[in-house]
């Protein structure tokens, strides 16, 4: 198993969306950066675990826990013209970009990047390196343990 930072204005897509969609499951539309693409493409499974992150919003930090639900295929944002995330080098017979599902398992109280920054524990996550402004980022199994058991309960 895996495990995963992941993400989301909340404008776009918050906790709460993911919780009232429809089989709380919601697709991971809008990436176009390739190494995120990647990490969808080529190393997110069923089932790995994901930390849920608000962002670019008045209180970025985590915000729920969610688990990846689907395995890889192609984002259809690519393909309508006037979508934000419209691509015209992308076509169905070369997709260019993909998603992956993500599932709601539970809401956190916020966690912030300040408070990620005051645990030693957590001082290696990617999420906290200097210029890091990936949207979806690996998170090791100490960390997600550590995120999940002692600052996600609530």
């Amino acid at each position: 198993m895996h495990y995963w930072l992941m993400k989301s204005e909340p404008e776009e897509a918050s906790i709460d969306d993911l919780a009232r969609a429809p089989d709380a499951t919601l697709p991971w539309t809008g990436v176009r950066n390739y190494q995120a693409r990647n990490f969808m493409r080529d190393s997110m499974q069923v089932g790995d675990g994901v930390l849920f992150y608000h962002s670019s919003c008045a209180q970025p930090g985590i915000a729920g826990i969610a688990k990846v639900a689907s395995t890889a295929y192609p984002d259809p944002t690519q393909f309508i013209s006037d979508s934000p995330y419209f691509d015209p080098k992308a076509s169905p017979e070369s997709p260019r970009w993909i998603l992956v599902d993500v599932s709601f398992v539970r809401k956190t109280p916020l966690i912030s990047i300040a408070t990620l920054r005051e645990h030693r524990q957590l001082e290696a996550m990617r999420v906290l390196a200097k210029g890091n402004r990936l949207s979806i980022t690996p998170v090791n199994a100490q960390e997600w343990r550590y995120i999940t058991e002692h600052l996600a309960k609530g």
